[in-house]
């Protein structure tokens, strides 16, 4: 058989090839047969890869020579920058290394991301003054905090950052060039930026997100790239690598502070207050290149006007640094500083020149823009030119910039004196964990505050003595404070390119009030004096029942881990009061939660009630009757079973990224419970998996599409006893098909509600700007006796709306709950004419269908993480919906 192929090998070239390949020639093989298989060997091709990246000193200045002993990028990745997508743990790795080769840098750990990857921060300044940088920060921050002129040899101190959002990849892949640079760079140039300055280096603010944008990007990457914006390398799947692990956009967070990269983040800039702070982005791929100054009349009112001149004048070395390298570029258009939240205002309002860089993005490796074939490598590339351009700018201007930060203590004294509000008092009345997270989110932003000694009465508002704080404005802070409690709803410009309010003492529904300078006479206070906390409770072992109250905000968490402990519960339809262990009555509003033990508990019971109580801080009553003093007996019918919650969330593609995180994060972070993310087109089959039977599923904004006979599918799960929830975008398609009895107003509608005919082309943007509700509270009249409002004592609620969609539903308190005030906008900007819209329209809506429930929600109601005040009506539509009739 070998003969026979070895002879047919001689006149097939194919069967050659097939022998080559099964190693069959040269054992043996004559002479002539081995001449004859060289050629083939020989003709073997190998295509030209496209590897798109080049070496770290294509990247850098010739003016400078560089140290040989430091390792370059591509040394250590095994590939050129740009060539692939930097891993974050790439990233790390060659960040320790510099440290340890470079007796510039000293780099530390201050956190770690949700997927458990270090944050670092490097801080990078000439050898000489490694000794000394902990003297030179803190002189620094006397200066800053006294106000007091620094001489001309005070240091700049920059922070450079890089990468927020994930799929915006350049910075973090320039930070490695960059970081080079500052270890390796020998001359002049570099000495007049490293021997008397310090550069606090962050190399990816976002790197889970980065992480997973790396992947996407580089397992789509062939040997040839592909430019074509179809291509599956340009449009990424679903979640992004944007957002961080719950699918969060970290830019808005600055101030927020809901995740531990942004903590992290905001104590390090507590601790050196940098005189300039870069925010490198990415934007669409037919743009071109944006730096700030943005339009000055988008700026926050809040941040100085000189801060615009000195972003001026590092514009112009942005600019000519461009123009010698022939790249576009634009400013003064498109970007604003207003929000507080993002990393390029959070800075402006302390004294800091934060700068927002964008550059068109290749959303991978090559692709096809109106510019021409835009390169991942150019990205990096016009990232490093920036950074480079910001140390010449801030050189040429430091006396301007150490000018700036000592007047601007100064005019914020001055601004405190003149201001004719003296503070605000706050307090909760019956939720400390909503008070005590709103004070500690105070805290990490360095705001002052006071204790409340006496009681004090305003607006109709007791705040008791141990249980109120009054934050002054007359502190460093006055600027944040003024933002964090600020009910603008007037604006110089009208158009936002993020929300128009972040009102934190309602978005953790607060009391709260102004004061004047008289009333804050009347104020008892103490700095020394600690907030009353919460009283824990024994736990009796022979209690008849144990109880504690729906108000608290982690009541929800303390119900979750008693469920999965198989402990048998009851929630109250009803108010009542009980008898308590020591014989004291305790009241106890509906929706509070009760647990007998003659239902047949676990053996160990109090002692999952006290690791609970201890954990979650929600106190626990042992009850020592079922009789009660005032309403129904503990075994009354209206004291109804709650069953061990089993939550879906559809998600992927066409659902928000956005809201399915958030919904995400509030019940795997704040409430204990494993909700299962099911993509959209796999729904019905998890519906029809016997294995697991879901009792509520909850549908963010998206666009929804089923076939007709899913759709009844899902509507026969409802009937027989299923919950569905749908929020903002979702309840279109629940009123379409008549889940919710409920309208949603036209675009037509609110179109027809602007006159036009004044306008000219021109007018557009400036008309489409007042028909969006961008991010403003509007407050809604809400009916606490309900079951989605168990939990909250007054009858009034502030809500976000994100949106300017309008629900109309029937005005039966059966059917809607909550609807929007006569007079609802509290806060942001809302044209008048989109503020009369919403008027008294819906806010929340119910339905029965069958033995089950369709509930919706106009709003979101755990926008971006914070929003603490409308938790608990998600938490109600889970655990609480078994009372809605």
């Amino acid at each position: 058989m070998l003969a026979k192929l070895k002879n047919s090998a001689k006149n097939n070239p194919l069967s050659l090839t097939v022998l080559l390949a099964l190693g069959t020639i040269g054992f043996g093989a004559t002479t002539s047969q081995q001449a004859l298989a060289q050629p083939a060997l020989s003709s073997v091709v190998t295509i030209t890869p496209d590897k798109g990246g080049q070496p770290v000193t294509a990247y850098l200045p010739n003016t400078v020579s560089y140290n040989p002993a430091i390792p370059t990028p591509e040394s250590v990745l095994g590939a050129s920058i740009g060539e692939w997508h930097v891993r974050h743990d790439q990233v790390v790795n060659y960040m320790q290394l510099l440290a340890e080769k470079s007796d510039r840098i000293t780099i530390e750990e201050t956190g770690r991301t949700h997927e458990n990857r270090p944050l670092l921060l490097m801080t990078i300044t000439a050898s000489s003054n490694r000794n000394n940088v902990e003297a030179m920060r803190q002189q620094h921050i006397d200066a800053m905090e006294s106000g007091k002129k620094v001489g001309s040899d005070a240091p700049l101190i920059f922070y450079m950052g890089y990468s927020i959002h994930g799929n915006e990849p350049s910075g973090t892949n320039a930070s490695l060039a960059l970081a080079y640079y500052l270890a390796a760079a020998e001359g002049e140039e570099i000495d007049a930026l490293l021997n008397n300055n310090i550069v606090l280096f962050d190399p990816s603010f976002n790197p889970d997100g980065l992480s997973r944008f790396a992947q996407w990007a580089n397992m789509h990457k062939g040997k040839q790239l592909v430019s074509d914006s179809r291509h599956r390398e340009h449009d990424e799947g679903w979640p992004s690598g944007r957002t961080n692990h719950y699918w969060f956009d970290l830019n808005r967070d600055w101030l927020l502070l809901a995740h531990p990269e942004s903590q992290a983040r905001i104590k390090q800039f507590h601790k050196w207050r940098p005189h300039i702070l870069t925010d490198f982005h990415e934007m669409g791929t037919d743009s071109t290149y944006f730096f700030q100054p943005g339009v000055r009349s988008r700026k926050n009112p809040l941040t100085p006007d000189e801060n615009v001149t000195l972003t001026e004048a590092l514009a112009h070395y942005h600019a000519a640094a461009f123009d010698e390298q022939g790249e576009l570029y634009f400013t003064e258009e498109a970007f604003d500083d207003f929000y507080a939240g993002k990393g390029s205002t959070y800075p402006d309002l302390h004294g800091s020149v934060g700068i927002l860089f964008e550059q068109a993005s290749s959303r991978g490796h090559l692709q096809d823009s109106i510019n021409g074939k835009l390169a991942f490598k150019d990205t990096i590339a016009n990232q490093i030119t920036t950074s480079l351009s910001t140390f010449r700018g801030a050189l040429a201007n430091k006396a301007a910039i150490l000018d700036y930060q000592s007047g601007f203590v100064k005019s914020t004294q001055s601004l405190a004196k003149q201001d004719a509000q003296a503070g605000f008092v706050v307090s909760a009345s019956n939720d400390t964990a909503r008070f005590n997270a709103f004070i500690a989110l105070l805290e990490q932003h360095h705001i002052e505050y006071e204790v409340l000694t006496k009681n004090f009465d305003v607006s109709k508002v007791s705040y008791e003595a141990g249980k109120a704080i009054f934050v002054p404005t007359s502190q460093p802070q006055y600027r944040l404070v003024k933002s964090i409690f600020s009910t603008q709803t007037s604006f110089e410009n009208n158009t936002f390119y993020d929300v128009s309010t972040w009102n934190l003492a309602l978005a953790f529904n607060l009391d709260y009030a102004p004061l004047d300078k008289g009333d804050v006479r009347s104020l008892t206070l103490s700095d020394n004096t600690s907030l009353a906390q919460i009283a824990l409770n024994d736990i009796h072992e022979d209690a008849y029942a144990y109880a504690f109250s729906w108000q608290h905000y982690y009541a929800p968490a303390m119900l979750q881990t008693l469920l999965e402990a198989g402990v048998k519960v009851r929630s109250s339809e009803k108010a009542f009061s009980a008898i308590k262990y020591d014989g004291k009555n305790v009241d106890l509003q509906p929706g509070s939660i009760v647990v007998p033990k003659g239902l047949g508990q676990p053996e160990n019971l109090a002692a999952i009630f006290s690791k609970a109580q201890q954990q979650l801080q929600v106190p626990v009553f042992s009850l020592r009757s079922g009789l009660t003093p005032t309403g129904n007996d503990l075994g009354s019918r209206s004291m109804a079973p709650v069953g061990l919650p089993q939550v879906l969330i559809v998600g992927g593609e066409g659902t928000s990224e956005y809201e399915v995180g958030e919904m995400w994060h509030y019940f795997d972070t704040k409430v204990g419970l494993s909700a299962s993310i099911v993509e959209q087109q796999h729904l019905l089959r998890a519906l029809n998996d016997p294995s697991i039977a879901y009792t509520h599923i909850l549908f963010p904004s998206g666009r929804y599409s089923f076939t007709e006979n899913d759709r009844a599918r899902i509507e026969d799960w409802v009937k027989a006893g299923g919950v569905i929830v749908g929020q903002k975008s979702a309840l279109r398609y629940f009123a379409k098909h008549k889940w919710l009895d409920a309208e949603v107003v036209s675009r037509e509608t609110i179109d027809n509600a602007f006159d036009e005919s004044d306008l000219s082309y021109e007018d557009g943007s400036s008309l489409y700007a007042k028909k969006l509700v961008a991010g403003a509270v509007f407050e809604a009249d809400i009916d606490n006796t309900h079951p989605l409002f168990y939990g909250y004592s007054d009858d009034t609620l502030p809500m976000f709306k994100t949106n300017n969609m309008i629900v109309e539903a029937s005005s039966s308190p059966f059917v809607t709950p909550a609807r929007y005030t006569d007079e609802p906008l509290v806060a942001g900007f809302s044209d008048k004419r989109m503020v009369a819209l919403m008027a008294e329209s819906t806010a929340v809506t119910t339905q029965k269908m069958g033995r089950g429930v369709v509930i919706g929600f106009t709003d979101n109601t755990q926008f971006r993480g914070y929003w603490y005040g409308t938790n608990k009506m998600l938490a109600n539509a889970i655990y609480q919906s078994h009372f809605i009739r």
